[in-house]
């Protein structure tokens, strides 16, 4: 089969095109012909390969045929010997790892069948960003009828789910973006949009009862500052780097304060809720731009240097 893999850290250009060996699967598993492919901010880490923590998954010293991509939609190839759910034909999406190939191995608790209004392209995007939206927002934001929501970051790959998932839940949504991004924004359902280039929100008067952060570019005090007695802050930010999440985290432990974070997790009772959002037409994925296999250093470059409105595929 065809497949993406890493030779290096650091940047695209160590991504390269090959022939490999299908993978094996197996008992809990589903060999999944890969449709698409989505990238996220997540996988920004592996290639740089910082923190040096996430090489103990890639490879030390330098990768060891590492195939990037997490998330995945396809038509199911294969089944092992103790899965119950699916059939080859089935199509499918969900998280699994090595996905920028042209097969991949995906654990069946990981995989739910596509969401009927959607295309496979549309359903490769769903997992991670959704699922960080989802639990961020529901999870540790505890997000409610009424509650007034900013989404800082709100054109990204998990912004805007999360715009669409807070106004499921009933939360009256401001969105911070940029002004290409607006009537994007506007249009995914905020009730509110704010051009950062122009407009600080920290600044202005309104408070929050939940900001969830996808940029972090103001101080953990300016954030602070805009939510409510209780409100809370939740950063979760793939550019930034570990340490926003991990001062927050402290904060939060040592003095209980209004930060909070967290790591999203692949939970098949989050993906179920997510297709019953989508197909109730409440969350639909914005794409921002696909590439096609042989071009995934490109949709790297994309996705690490340029603000995506939305999320960057792989289709194959």
């Amino acid at each position: 089969m065809k497949a993406i893999v890493q030779t290096g850290y650091g940047s695209p250009d160590y991504f390269e095109l090959i022939e490999t060996n299908k993978p094996v699967i197996k008992d809990h598993e589903v060999l999944v012909r890969v449709h698409a492919a989505a990238l996220h901010a997540g996988d920004i880490y592996f290639m740089r390969g910082v923190p040096k923590m996430v090489r103990l998954m890639v490879g030390i010293p330098k990768p060891k045929k590492y195939i990037p991509g997490f998330d995945v939609a396809g038509l199911v190839e294969e089944v092992g010997k103790k899965v119950t759910e699916f059939q080859p034909g089935d199509e499918v999406f969900g998280s699994g790892q090595n996905t920028c190939a042209e097969y991949a191995c995906v654990k069946e608790k990981n995989l739910l069948l596509k969401p009927v209004n959607l295309t496979l392209d549309e359903a490769a995007a769903i997992p991670t960003s959704a699922l960080a939206a989802l639990q961020g927002l529901r999870d540790l934001g505890k997000v409610q009828q009424g509650h007034k929501v900013l989404i800082n970051g709100a054109s990204g790959g998990v912004g805007t789910f999360a715009v669409q998932i807070a106004k499921a839940y009933g939360a009256e949504v401001t969105g911070i973006c940029s002004s290409r991004n607006l009537d994007m924004v506007r249009s995914i359902g905020a009730d509110h949009v704010i051009d950062y280039t122009r407009t600080d929100f920290t600044k202005s008067k309104q408070r929050y009862d939940l900001i969830l952060d996808q940029v972090t570019n103001h101080s953990l005090s300016a954030c602070r500052s805009a939510l409510t007695t209780r409100g809370k802050y939740i950063p979760n930010s793939g550019n930034s780097g570990m340490g926003r999440i991990i001062k927050a985290l402290i904060l939060s432990l040592l003095i209980r304060g209004q930060e909070r974070t967290y790591l999203s997790v692949s939970k098949k009772a989050d993906l179920i809720t997510l297709k019953e959002l989508i197909e109730s037409d409440q969350v639909k994925p914005v794409i921002d731009r696909t590439y096609p296999l042989s071009e995934t250093s490109e949709a790297f470059r994309h996705l690490e240097e340029v603000h995506a409105s939305g999320k960057v595929l792989i289709t194959v």
